[in-house]
Protein backbone atom coordinates (compact mmCIF):
# COMPACT_ATOMS: atom_id res chain seq x y z
CA UNK A 1 0.00 0.00 0.00
CA UNK A 2 1.48 2.98 -0.45
CA UNK A 3 1.52 7.04 0.92
CA UNK A 4 -1.16 8.16 -0.79
CA UNK A 5 -3.49 5.19 0.26
CA UNK A 6 -2.78 5.71 3.31
CA UNK A 7 -3.00 9.63 3.90
CA UNK A 8 -6.69 8.50 1.60
CA UNK A 9 -7.42 6.22 4.69
CA UNK A 10 -6.48 8.83 7.51
CA UNK A 11 -8.60 11.51 5.56
CA UNK A 12 -11.46 9.49 5.48
CA UNK A 13 -11.20 8.22 8.82
CA UNK A 14 -10.88 11.65 10.40
CA UNK A 15 -14.03 12.37 8.96
CA UNK A 16 -15.56 9.29 10.44
CA UNK A 17 -13.98 9.53 13.85
CA UNK A 18 -15.23 13.33 14.19
CA UNK A 19 -18.87 11.88 12.69
CA UNK A 20 -19.25 9.49 15.31
CA UNK A 21 -18.10 11.94 18.08
CA UNK A 22 -20.87 14.04 17.49
CA UNK A 23 -23.54 11.69 16.62
CA UNK A 24 -22.72 10.35 20.33
CA UNK A 25 -23.38 13.71 21.70
CA UNK A 26 -26.77 15.19 19.61
CA UNK A 27 -27.86 12.03 18.54
CA UNK A 28 -27.43 10.65 22.06
CA UNK A 29 -26.50 7.03 20.04
CA UNK A 30 -25.48 4.11 22.58
CA UNK A 31 -21.95 3.26 22.76
CA UNK A 32 -23.22 -0.34 21.91
CA UNK A 33 -24.48 1.69 18.51
CA UNK A 34 -21.72 3.75 18.01
CA UNK A 35 -18.64 0.98 17.76
CA UNK A 36 -21.64 -0.87 15.28
CA UNK A 37 -20.95 1.61 13.56
CA UNK A 38 -17.41 2.30 13.34
CA UNK A 39 -16.75 -1.90 12.92
CA UNK A 40 -18.96 -1.31 9.91
CA UNK A 41 -17.61 2.46 8.22
CA UNK A 42 -14.38 1.24 9.07
CA UNK A 43 -14.40 -1.74 6.78
CA UNK A 44 -15.62 1.03 3.84
CA UNK A 45 -12.01 3.10 4.85
CA UNK A 46 -10.00 0.02 4.52
CA UNK A 47 -11.96 -0.80 0.77
CA UNK A 48 -10.99 2.49 -0.16
CA UNK A 49 -7.95 2.37 0.87
CA UNK A 50 -7.09 -0.70 -1.18
CA UNK A 51 -9.27 0.85 -3.78
CA UNK A 52 -7.22 3.83 -3.92
CA UNK A 53 -10.06 6.74 -3.44
CA UNK A 54 -8.09 9.78 -3.23
CA UNK A 55 -10.29 11.61 -0.28
CA UNK A 56 -14.13 12.07 0.14
CA UNK A 57 -14.17 13.78 -3.12
CA UNK A 58 -13.15 10.23 -4.97
CA UNK A 59 -15.71 8.51 -3.51
CA UNK A 60 -18.29 8.07 -6.09
CA UNK A 61 -21.29 5.74 -7.18
CA UNK A 62 -18.68 3.38 -9.01
CA UNK A 63 -16.85 2.72 -5.50
CA UNK A 64 -20.06 2.11 -3.32
CA UNK A 65 -21.49 -0.26 -6.14
CA UNK A 66 -17.59 -2.19 -5.99
CA UNK A 67 -18.11 -1.83 -1.91
CA UNK A 68 -21.40 -3.75 -2.23
CA UNK A 69 -19.75 -6.31 -4.37
CA UNK A 70 -16.56 -6.98 -2.34
CA UNK A 71 -19.37 -7.41 0.15
CA UNK A 72 -21.12 -9.93 -1.60
CA UNK A 73 -17.97 -12.11 -3.03
CA UNK A 74 -16.76 -12.09 1.01
CA UNK A 75 -19.76 -13.87 1.48
CA UNK A 76 -21.94 -11.82 3.84
CA UNK A 77 -25.53 -12.13 4.29
CA UNK A 78 -27.90 -9.79 2.50
CA UNK A 79 -28.72 -8.16 6.08
CA UNK A 80 -25.37 -7.17 7.01
CA UNK A 81 -24.52 -5.78 3.27
CA UNK A 82 -27.55 -3.74 3.58
CA UNK A 83 -26.65 -2.18 6.95
CA UNK A 84 -23.06 -1.63 6.26
CA UNK A 85 -24.07 0.02 3.26
CA UNK A 86 -26.41 1.77 5.29
CA UNK A 87 -23.99 2.84 7.90
CA UNK A 88 -21.82 4.63 4.85
CA UNK A 89 -25.38 6.17 3.13
CA UNK A 90 -26.14 8.30 6.54
CA UNK A 91 -22.24 8.85 6.52
CA UNK A 92 -22.11 10.94 3.28
CA UNK A 93 -24.96 12.26 3.52
CA UNK A 94 -23.77 13.84 6.69
CA UNK A 95 -20.48 14.71 4.83
CA UNK A 96 -23.13 16.09 1.50
CA UNK A 97 -25.05 18.03 4.61
CA UNK A 98 -21.95 19.56 6.29
CA UNK A 99 -20.44 20.52 2.61
CA UNK A 100 -17.61 18.14 2.41
CA UNK A 101 -19.14 16.68 -0.55
CA UNK A 102 -21.23 17.70 -3.45
CA UNK A 103 -23.93 15.47 -3.56
CA UNK A 104 -24.21 11.79 -1.72
CA UNK A 105 -22.65 8.99 -3.88
CA UNK A 106 -24.45 6.12 -2.07
CA UNK A 107 -27.75 7.51 -3.09
CA UNK A 108 -29.74 5.38 -4.96
CA UNK A 109 -27.09 2.24 -4.94
CA UNK A 110 -29.31 -0.90 -4.91
CA UNK A 111 -28.10 -3.50 -2.47
CA UNK A 112 -29.24 -7.02 -1.47
CA UNK A 113 -32.91 -7.45 -0.85
CA UNK A 114 -33.45 -9.06 2.19
CA UNK A 115 -36.60 -11.34 3.21
CA UNK A 116 -38.86 -9.90 5.57
CA UNK A 117 -39.21 -11.90 8.27
CA UNK A 118 -41.03 -12.09 11.33
CA UNK A 119 -40.26 -10.73 15.03
CA UNK A 120 -39.48 -14.40 16.96
CA UNK A 121 -41.26 -14.47 20.11
CA UNK A 122 -42.43 -16.99 22.69
CA UNK A 123 -45.97 -18.43 23.55
CA UNK A 124 -47.40 -16.48 26.32
CA UNK A 125 -48.40 -20.10 28.00
CA UNK A 126 -44.86 -21.56 27.75
CA UNK A 127 -43.10 -18.26 28.91
CA UNK A 128 -45.19 -18.07 31.67
CA UNK A 129 -44.69 -21.34 32.71
CA UNK A 130 -40.87 -21.13 32.07
CA UNK A 131 -40.75 -18.20 34.36
CA UNK A 132 -42.67 -19.78 36.98
CA UNK A 133 -40.71 -22.39 36.94
CA UNK A 134 -37.53 -20.40 38.18
CA UNK A 135 -36.62 -21.45 41.41
CA UNK A 136 -34.21 -20.43 44.45
CA UNK A 137 -34.01 -18.27 47.11
CA UNK A 138 -30.22 -17.45 46.84
CA UNK A 139 -29.50 -13.74 46.03
CA UNK A 140 -28.53 -14.66 42.05
CA UNK A 141 -31.34 -16.60 41.79
CA UNK A 142 -33.80 -13.81 43.14
CA UNK A 143 -32.13 -11.44 41.08
CA UNK A 144 -32.44 -13.68 37.57
CA UNK A 145 -35.80 -14.45 37.87
CA UNK A 146 -36.71 -9.96 38.93
CA UNK A 147 -34.70 -9.38 36.06
CA UNK A 148 -36.55 -12.06 33.32
CA UNK A 149 -40.15 -10.53 34.73
CA UNK A 150 -38.73 -6.98 34.31
CA UNK A 151 -37.57 -7.83 30.79
CA UNK A 152 -40.95 -9.40 29.66
CA UNK A 153 -43.08 -7.31 31.92
CA UNK A 154 -41.66 -3.89 30.61
CA UNK A 155 -40.27 -5.00 26.78
CA UNK A 156 -37.41 -2.66 27.99
CA UNK A 157 -34.12 -3.27 25.66
CA UNK A 158 -30.76 -4.30 27.03
CA UNK A 159 -29.26 -1.17 26.96
CA UNK A 160 -32.57 0.58 28.83
CA UNK A 161 -32.75 -2.40 30.95
CA UNK A 162 -28.70 -2.24 32.37
CA UNK A 163 -29.26 1.43 33.02
CA UNK A 164 -31.78 1.22 35.53
CA UNK A 165 -30.69 2.57 38.68
CA UNK A 166 -32.41 1.34 42.30
CA UNK A 167 -34.26 4.75 42.59
CA UNK A 168 -35.57 4.23 39.25
CA UNK A 169 -37.75 1.26 40.31
CA UNK A 170 -38.38 2.45 43.72
CA UNK A 171 -40.03 5.60 42.74
CA UNK A 172 -43.48 4.31 41.94
CA UNK A 173 -45.66 2.07 39.16
CA UNK A 174 -43.92 3.31 36.24
CA UNK A 175 -40.25 2.99 35.53
CA UNK A 176 -38.93 6.04 33.39
CA UNK A 177 -35.85 4.87 30.81
CA UNK A 178 -34.10 6.95 27.77
CA UNK A 179 -33.93 4.93 24.88
CA UNK A 180 -32.98 5.52 21.32
CA UNK A 181 -32.24 8.71 20.52
CA UNK A 182 -31.79 10.19 23.91
CA UNK A 183 -35.63 10.05 24.22
CA UNK A 184 -37.14 9.12 27.64
CA UNK A 185 -40.29 7.50 28.02
CA UNK A 186 -42.54 5.94 31.25
CA UNK A 187 -43.07 2.20 31.05
CA UNK A 188 -45.38 0.84 33.17
CA UNK A 189 -44.27 -2.08 35.75
CA UNK A 190 -46.60 -5.09 35.93
CA UNK A 191 -47.41 -6.31 39.67
CA UNK A 192 -45.42 -9.84 39.60
CA UNK A 193 -42.17 -8.16 38.28
CA UNK A 194 -42.75 -5.69 41.21
CA UNK A 195 -42.72 -8.11 43.41
CA UNK A 196 -39.84 -10.01 41.83
CA UNK A 197 -37.55 -6.90 42.13
CA UNK A 198 -39.20 -6.11 46.25
CA UNK A 199 -37.52 -9.72 47.19
CA UNK A 200 -34.18 -8.92 44.54
CA UNK A 201 -33.91 -5.55 46.60
CA UNK A 202 -34.72 -7.39 49.83
CA UNK A 203 -32.32 -9.91 50.39
CA UNK A 204 -30.69 -10.93 46.80
CA UNK A 205 -28.67 -7.72 45.87
CA UNK A 206 -27.78 -6.25 49.67
CA UNK A 207 -25.65 -9.67 49.34
CA UNK A 208 -24.29 -9.22 45.50
CA UNK A 209 -23.65 -5.88 46.23
CA UNK A 210 -19.63 -4.12 46.61
CA UNK A 211 -18.55 -0.83 46.83
CA UNK A 212 -18.09 -0.73 43.07
CA UNK A 213 -22.30 -1.20 42.60
CA UNK A 214 -22.83 2.48 42.79
CA UNK A 215 -26.86 2.56 42.68
CA UNK A 216 -27.08 0.52 39.56
CA UNK A 217 -30.14 -1.95 39.80
CA UNK A 218 -28.86 -5.42 38.53
CA UNK A 219 -24.95 -6.03 39.74
CA UNK A 220 -23.02 -8.96 38.45
CA UNK A 221 -21.14 -11.66 40.44
CA UNK A 222 -17.84 -9.24 40.79
CA UNK A 223 -20.15 -6.92 42.46
CA UNK A 224 -20.29 -4.09 39.46
CA UNK A 225 -23.46 -3.14 37.24
CA UNK A 226 -24.31 -6.11 35.16
CA UNK A 227 -23.40 -5.66 31.46
CA UNK A 228 -25.62 -6.40 28.60
CA UNK A 229 -23.46 -9.47 27.60
CA UNK A 230 -24.25 -10.70 31.27
CA UNK A 231 -28.16 -10.23 30.79
CA UNK A 232 -28.18 -12.19 27.55
CA UNK A 233 -25.93 -14.39 29.63
CA UNK A 234 -28.38 -15.09 31.83
CA UNK A 235 -31.77 -15.24 29.79
CA UNK A 236 -29.88 -17.80 27.38
CA UNK A 237 -29.09 -20.09 30.34
CA UNK A 238 -32.68 -19.52 32.00
CA UNK A 239 -34.59 -19.28 29.19
CA UNK A 240 -32.96 -20.69 26.35
CA UNK A 241 -33.44 -17.92 24.13
CA UNK A 242 -31.93 -14.15 23.43
CA UNK A 243 -33.63 -10.83 25.51
CA UNK A 244 -35.21 -9.74 22.30
CA UNK A 245 -37.37 -12.41 21.85
CA UNK A 246 -38.72 -11.62 25.30
CA UNK A 247 -39.37 -7.78 23.85
CA UNK A 248 -40.52 -9.73 20.46
CA UNK A 249 -42.94 -11.47 23.47
CA UNK A 250 -43.97 -8.34 25.06
CA UNK A 251 -45.65 -6.85 21.66
CA UNK A 252 -47.37 -9.44 20.17
CA UNK A 253 -48.97 -10.27 23.02
CA UNK A 254 -50.01 -7.02 23.89
CA UNK A 255 -51.50 -6.79 20.65
CA UNK A 256 -52.99 -10.16 20.68
CA UNK A 257 -54.96 -9.30 24.18
CA UNK A 258 -56.26 -5.80 22.36
CA UNK A 259 -53.76 -3.09 22.63
CA UNK A 260 -53.71 -0.58 19.90
CA UNK A 261 -50.96 -0.34 18.22
CA UNK A 262 -50.09 3.70 18.78
CA UNK A 263 -50.25 2.70 22.41
CA UNK A 264 -47.77 -0.64 22.10
CA UNK A 265 -45.34 1.85 19.55
CA UNK A 266 -45.31 4.82 22.58
CA UNK A 267 -44.45 1.50 25.10
CA UNK A 268 -41.68 0.21 22.87
CA UNK A 269 -40.08 3.56 22.14
CA UNK A 270 -41.08 3.21 18.43
CA UNK A 271 -39.95 7.08 16.73
CA UNK A 272 -41.66 5.58 13.63
CA UNK A 273 -45.49 3.37 13.74
CA UNK A 274 -44.12 1.35 11.01
CA UNK A 275 -41.49 -0.19 12.83
CA UNK A 276 -43.90 -1.15 15.25
CA UNK A 277 -46.56 -2.47 12.20
CA UNK A 278 -44.48 -5.45 11.79
CA UNK A 279 -45.99 -7.37 15.09
CA UNK A 280 -49.64 -7.05 13.42
CA UNK A 281 -48.09 -9.55 10.96
CA UNK A 282 -47.62 -11.72 13.41
CA UNK A 283 -51.01 -10.94 15.50
CA UNK A 284 -52.50 -12.01 11.98
CA UNK A 285 -50.73 -14.99 11.70
CA UNK A 286 -51.63 -16.27 15.07
CA UNK A 287 -55.66 -15.19 14.57
CA UNK A 288 -55.16 -17.80 11.87
CA UNK A 289 -53.83 -20.32 13.23
CA UNK A 290 -56.08 -20.25 16.16
CA UNK A 291 -59.19 -19.81 13.31
CA UNK A 292 -57.76 -23.19 11.78
CA UNK A 293 -57.59 -25.23 15.07
CA UNK A 294 -60.93 -23.78 16.40
CA UNK A 295 -63.82 -23.09 13.75
CA UNK A 296 -65.16 -26.59 12.79
CA UNK A 297 -65.59 -25.31 8.82
CA UNK A 298 -61.50 -23.91 8.86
Amino acid sequence: MDNGHTGTSNSIQSAIDEYLGRSADVRGLSRHTIDAYRRDLTGFVEFCSRYGADGLGEIDRVVIRRFVAYLSTRGYAPRSIARKVSAVRVFLADQTSRGSIDSNPAHGVNQPKIPRSLPRGMPAGSLARALDGLSGADPVALRDRALLEMLYGTGLRVSELTALTVASVTSGPFVRVRGKGAKDRSVPVPGEATRRIDKYLLSGRPELARVASGDALWIGASGSAMSERGVRRIVRSRLGSFPHALRHSYATHLLENGADLRSVQDLLGHSELATTQIYTAVTRKHMTETYERSHPRA
